[in-house]
C-alpha cells in the first residue's frame, strides 16, 4: 500500500512539474511574440535603437522558452532567436528595413511554436 501511495505521489510530482514547465514555456513565447511585435512596428517606423531594445527582450523570452519547450515548438524557437539576432545585428547597424525583415521572420517562427 505504501509503495502505491508513493508511486502515486511520484506520478502527480512529475505531471505537476510537466505541466508547470508547460505553462512557463507559453508565458515566455507569449512575452517573446508581443516584444518581437513590437520589434516590427518600430522598425517599420524606421527607429532601429527601438526596434533593437525589443528585439533584445523577445530573443530573452525565446531563449527561456526554449529551455523548456520541446521537438517542433524548440525547433522554431531556436529559428526565432536566430532571426532575432541578426534583427539585433542589423538594428545596431541602423539598417532598420533588414533588421524588420527578421524580425517579421521571427513572429512567424514564434506563432509557429505555438500551434
Amino acid at each position: 500500500m505504501k509503495k502505491s501511495i508513493i508511486a502515486f505521489a511520484g506520478l502527480l510530482l512529475l505531471l505537476g512539474i510537466f505541466l508547470n514547465t508547460e505553462v512557463l514555456a507559453e508565458d515566455h513565447a507569449k512575452a517573446a511574440l508581443e516584444h518581437a511585435s513590437a520589434a516590427v512596428a518600430e522598425g517599420k517606423a524606421g527607429k532601429s535603437e527601438a526596434l533593437v531594445e525589443h528585439a533584445k527582450l523577445a530573443m530573452e523570452h525565446t531563449l527561456a522558452a526554449a529551455i523548456v519547450a520541446k521537438s517542433i515548438p524548440k525547433g522554431h524557437l531556436d529559428a526565432a532567436a536566430k532571426e532575432l539576432q541578426e534583427s539585433i545585428d542589423h538594428g545596431n547597424l541602423g539598417h532598420a528595413d533588414v533588421a524588420t525583415k527578421h524580425a517579421e521572420a521571427a513572429v512567424e517562427h514564434i506563432k509557429a511554436a505555438g500551434q
